[in-house]
């Protein structure tokens, strides 16, 4: 009788539990000699020795978070391969730091909000040795390291002298223990170093305090749901990179040892004279020694030396560092950008055979990773509480005003958006352009461009309108004023003193033509631009749209 295992196991669980637990044995014996539906989740030789156990996320680093975060910290400080991708990170993560841009209703109250924001940056940091934009940096490059950061909010007194009464104060992993959604229990010290008992017990510090504002915020990434603790970025490159680091000093090694080059002879024992100076068996004559009594031997370029008899020379032979070396790292260190999420092209700065097309799209795949962790992560996990914290503070103390309406709807006043550093342009003239074409197309505002690039648009309309209002009252006209100088003029341009700039003459043919004319006054400076368009004398230049030729016209421009 042919049994179907799977049949068998469906009317196993079917039965009472009662029925069930006698069988367990026989469970057992199906699922090992049973073909499993999926090859990973078989037990044939492939997966013999794959040892993979049901963890919960927290249990799977009950045991392992010391030793991956230890061993992290180990690698940054040693690898220099390992320092690099953890600083390529927050290079790109933080850059010169992710700045606020309120979305208030009132314009007056923004500009006041980031007015006092910018004094505020530097008084952030307790310690007094970052502004706020630099404890970004050291809370993202913990987080990145020891897999986890807690960042205290600590409101000050008034008497303190502060902008905001506010400061922030980074803590490591190693400072908590243990953690619960209410309170957190830190040391008052690192806990490595017991020099005072006191100060190494345990203080529990609220999430929140009464008005249910965060007062310790906990920056790490959550892989999995109900995850509490974070691990080391590093954790699936770390036994790669030691690996790595391992081989390629062993192979300096050899290295090192090639450049040993020896060879020793080999002759018969000397003799030595009434004085007892050593005398060469074969021709009698002294022999030269050292100061530890041996004889000294010259090898010169191009010396053909004849041996004695009894005479014989071996020669060193150390080990090959090996052809295959650099095609080996270059395939080890792929392996270990790819574990730590890092381009290999961006770590090692090896471009070889890489065309301008395929950076891109390397880039642009790295920049999404990057633009994820920046809004799921830093402007919700640290950003997002500093805000609404410093926002209240700046409230209680007086230093900002409270708007009016605030009471009825306050959300509306403490929006806000966060802009990261823009990513510099790989092609800035085609970049550019294309950003140009966007706008003028209407797929992108320029709103969306100015905040892509790090600025604030209303700023930058303040800081242009302040540049156009200087150069028209100096009288001054340069090229990148495209009221005067670009073919869509937005302002009409005097025409005093303009000459007639009609053509004399009118050539005669079938396609168009379009005379530009640029009239500049006495001081050189344009006065006017002015376009003729009349028949021209040369064949058409074709223009194809939808498949549909029409004329384009040819433009001359004549400086007059």
């Amino acid at each position: 009788m042919n049994l179907n295992p799977f049949a068998a196991v469906t009317r196993l669980f079917r039965r009472s539990p009662a029925a069930v637990a006698p069988r367990a044995e026989l469970v057992t014996q199906v699922r090992n000699t049973a073909t499993a539906p999926f090859e990973a989740a078989g037990h044939g030789r492939r997966a013999r020795g794959w040892h993979a156990p049901t963890l919960g996320p927290n249990d799977a680093m009950l045991f392992s978070q010391s030793t991956l975060r230890d061993r992290s910290r180990s690698a940054t400080r040693n690898n220099g391969f390992a320092n690099d991708i953890i600083d390529k990170l927050v290079t790109n993560l933080v850059g010169t730091g992710l700045i606020p841009k309120s979305l208030a209703p009132d314009a007056a109250f923004r500009d006041r909000v980031h007015e006092l924001w910018g004094q505020w940056v530097d008084e952030a940091d307790t310690s007094g040795v970052l502004d706020l934009y630099g404890l970004m940096s050291q809370a993202v490059r913990c987080w990145l390291e020891a897999g986890e950061c807690f960042v205290r909010i600590r409101p000050r007194l008034l008497s303190d002298g502060l902008v905001v009464p506010l400061q922030l104060q980074i803590l490591e992993p190693e400072f908590c223990p243990s953690t619960y959604n209410t309170t957190y229990s830190f040391y008052q010290q690192q806990p490595a170093f017991f020099s005072d008992l006191h100060r190494s017990s345990l203080v529990a510090i609220p999430a929140r305090n009464i008005n249910g504002q965060l007062l310790v915020t906990h920056v790490y990434e959550p892989v999995r749901p109900n995850q509490l603790r974070g691990l080391p970025h590093l954790t699936q490159a770390l036994i790669k990179l030691y690996d790595v680091d391992r081989f390629d000093d062993a192979t300096l090694l050899r290295a090192q040892l090639q450049n040993l080059f020896a060879w020793f002879v080999k002759r018969p024992a000397t003799l030595a004279d009434a004085s007892g100076n050593h005398l060469d068996p074969l021709t009698g004559q002294a022999v030269n020694l050292d100061d530890n009594g041996l004889p000294i031997l010259a090898l010169e370029p191009g010396i053909f030396q004849e041996l004695g008899p009894g005479e014989d020379v071996t020669f060193n032979q150390p080990p090959d560092a090996g052809a295959s070396y650099g095609e080996f790292m270059r395939v080890q260190l792929m392996g270990a950008a790819t574990a730590a999420g890092v381009p290999y092209e961006l770590l090692t700065g090896d471009l070889r055979e890489v065309s301008d097309r395929a950076l891109r799209v390397i880039l642009n795949e790295f920049r999404r990773k990057i633009e994820q962790r920046q809004h799921q992560i830093i402007a919700f996990q640290f950003c997002r509480p500093v805000w609404a914290s410093w926002l209240a503070q700046a409230f209680a103390s007086g230093a900002l005003p409270i708007p009016p309406g605030y009471e009825k709807n306050p959300k509306a006043w403490e929006r806000v958006e966060w802009v990261p550093p823009r990513f510099g342009y790989l092609h800035p003239v085609q970049d550019s352009e294309a950003e140009r074409a966007l706008v003028r197309s209407g797929f992108k505002s320029r709103s969306q461009v100015v905040t892509e690039l790090g600025y604030n648009i209303e700023q930058l309309d303040r800081e242009i309108a302040a540049d156009n209002a200087r150069a028209d009252e100096l009288g001054l006209v340069f090229d990148s004023d495209p009221r005067k100088t670009g073919p869509s003029q937005t302002t009409a341009v005097p025409t005093t003193a303009v000459p007639d700039a009609t053509p004399t003459t009118t050539p005669s043919g079938a396609s168009a033509q379009v005379i530009r004319r640029v009239i500049r006054d006495p001081n050189g400076l344009i006065s006017a631009i002015i376009e003729d368009h009349v028949p021209g004398v040369r064949a058409p230049k074709v223009r194809v749209t939808n498949n549909i030729q029409t004329p384009k016209p040819e433009v001359r421009i004549v400086e007059e």
